[in-house]
């Protein structure tokens, strides 16, 4: 391949106005010119120098002015090996539009977050009303187990959310974590025993566990780079919300003392939404990549 050559044309065009300009800054070239000569009959040469220093520092901010304002931009013009020219014209960044396409589909994993809130926060208005039902208003330990398990389960989820995703895929893995928390759910709801109860917080917490792992890795994959610093922030977002509408769900419980199943109840509502939602949501390009490379590097 030949080597490509680039020519650079730039043209100036001067005005009346400039060509004036331009012949009192040749006059001043010049002067400084016949100061020069001057000196060589001179004796005091540091006179003669400073004049010219002047002179000279005049003749050069003029010719920068003067360029300043006459030198337009042009298309810059390309000799190819050939001789042939190529029109290069400046490059000029498109603008990124946001596309909204991905924000249903991030609402709906998003469910996941708010599910991971309000586990965590159902609790604590319902368990001085839970506690009295179930016979362990005295007992403080097994108020603390009741508390705990659902952080015990969530650990054993975090450890295996990973996995589940990259085997099964994301999409996939989100209807499977929807099956521990919406069980979790319904036997919290339906409790008439500690150990019932504690294996419900148990479920759920595995469930959050997993949805904690998957939730921004999910959004992270599927949102355009020019929103994705955005929508990055929405899972911690949406865990606020899951608490704070824990907090506001308790507020029956003054007037109604088994209103604590229903606070638990409520919980599957969004796990059966979140199966829904991804059986009709894209599965992640990464996770697709990844399974076409694996195939691909087999079959070699």
């Amino acid at each position: 391949m030949q080597a490509s050559t680039y020519a650079i044309k730039a043209s100036v065009c001067f005005d009346a106005r400039n060509r004036r300009r331009a012949c009192v800054l040749a006059a001043g070239f010049a002067n400084t010119r016949s100061v020069a000569l001057n000196c060589n009959f001179t004796s005091n040469n540091s006179i003669c120098m400073r004049d010219m220093g002047m002179k000279l520092t005049r003749a050069t901010q003029g010719v920068e002015t003067l360029f300043r304002s006459t030198v337009k931009p042009r298309s810059v013009k390309a000799q190819a090996s050939a001789g042939d020219i190529e029109e290069a014209t400046p490059f000029k960044p498109q603008a990124k539009k946001s596309s909204g396409v991905v924000l249903p589909f991030v609402g709906v994993a998003c469910l996941g977050a708010i599910l991971f809130g309000y586990h965590l926060g159902v609790v604590n208005g319902a368990l001085e009303y839970l506690a009295k039902d179930l016979g362990i208003a005295e007992n403080t330990v097994l108020q603390g187990w009741i508390v705990s398990s659902l952080l015990a389960g969530a650990t054993v989820g975090s450890f295996t959310g990973g996995s589940l995703a990259d085997k099964f895929g994301r999409t996939r893995t989100f209807q499977l974590d929807a099956v521990p928390l919406a069980a979790g759910a319904f036997l919290c709801a339906t409790a008439q025993s500690v150990q019932t109860m504690i294996i419900g917080r148990v479920l759920a917490g595995i469930g959050i566990g997993i949805s904690s792992a998957i939730v921004p890795l999910y959004i992270s994959e599927i949102s355009p780079t020019e929103i994705r610093g955005a929508l990055g922030s929405v899972n911690q977002l949406f865990i606020c919300v899951g608490i704070l509408a824990a907090l506001v769900a308790g507020l029956p419980l003054a007037g109604n003392p088994l209103w604590w199943r229903t606070m638990f109840g409520l919980a599957a509502i969004p796990s059966i939404l979140l199966a829904l939602g991804m059986g009709l949501s894209p599965e992640s390009p990464r996770w697709l990549f990844q399974v076409f490379l694996h195939d691909y590097i087999s079959h070699i």
